[in-house]
């Protein structure tokens, strides 16, 4: 009796243990429809707005990189079942998940490269940095809020983006220790173009800010750097983001 009891037990917590792998495998398939469903959603953003952008669709690698990266691990549990709609979504701490179709914007604007080390500034919930780290040699990574860093930074750990550096720090500042960079992107709004940042991009190098006021109009802004240090800007399109934080 004892050994029938035995067995039983253990086909119980087998039939669990396939019931919720089984469960896993179907979700994680159903996010990944999304995911490409997501894209589509994005391409077709970007055919709407294609005069703002000036410029045509976005490199496959980019849509590719949407597609790969699992955006529901960088939201929280309770905003999960809208990970793969086309918005941002809240963190916590005032802070926000940007919206796809801008992250894709930045993203394909900033002309990654495989070899590239590239500065993040405002890390957040991490999907960005995952995303760059998908198209980059090395992302660097830096996020004021100390919660936010260290959860970020757990999480990019445990998606295997071994190439991501996170920091906890005001971003205005950059990355002195580890500049030049290739590229810069600031994913929080700025009243200006940090100096410190122009100052660590590489010359040829691109960085992507949003620039205003809180309560006025924000642009995406792209500014280059060519061979001889000389700084050009020009509006991509209008957005809205949590404004920069920090002592400056």
């Amino acid at each position: 009796m004892k050994r029938i009891k035995h067995i039983i037990f253990w086909l119980i917590v087998i039939g669990i243990i396939l019931l919720l792998f089984s469960s896993h495998v179907i979700a994680e398939d159903v996010f990944q429809k999304q995911r490409h469903e997501l894209v589509s959603t994005i391409k077709a953003d970007v055919m709407r707005t294609s005069d703002f952008l000036g410029q045509g669709p976005f490199e496959e690698r980019v849509l590719d990189a949407i597609r790969n990266v699992p955006r529901h691990e960088f939201v929280p549990d309770d905003q999960r079942s809208y990970a793969y709609e086309n918005r941002p979504l809240p963190i916590g701490y005032g802070q926000t998940i940007s919206q796809p179709y801008i992250v894709a914007i930045m993203t394909d604007l900033l002309k990654p490269k495989k070899n590239d080390r590239i500065l993040e500034v405002g890390t957040g919930s991490g999907y960005q940095a995952a995303i760059l780290a998908e198209l980059a040699g090395s992302v660097y990574t830096i996020e004021i809020i100390e919660q936010l860093s260290e959860k970020a930074s757990g999480q990019l750990k445990r998606a295997g983006y071994t190439n991501v550096h996170t920091r906890t720090g005001d971003g205005y500042y950059g990355w002195d220790a580890e500049a030049p960079f290739d590229a810069i992107i600031v994913t929080a709004l700025a009243s200006h173009i940090p100096p410190p940042l122009l100052k660590q991009l590489k010359p040829g190098g691109r960085m992507l800010i949003p620039v205003g006021s809180p309560f006025m109009t924000q642009y995406l802004v792209l500014v280059t750097k060519d061979a001889d240090n000389k700084i050009t800007t020009r509006e991509i399109v209008p957005v809205s983001f949590v404004p920069l934080t920090g002592n400056h």
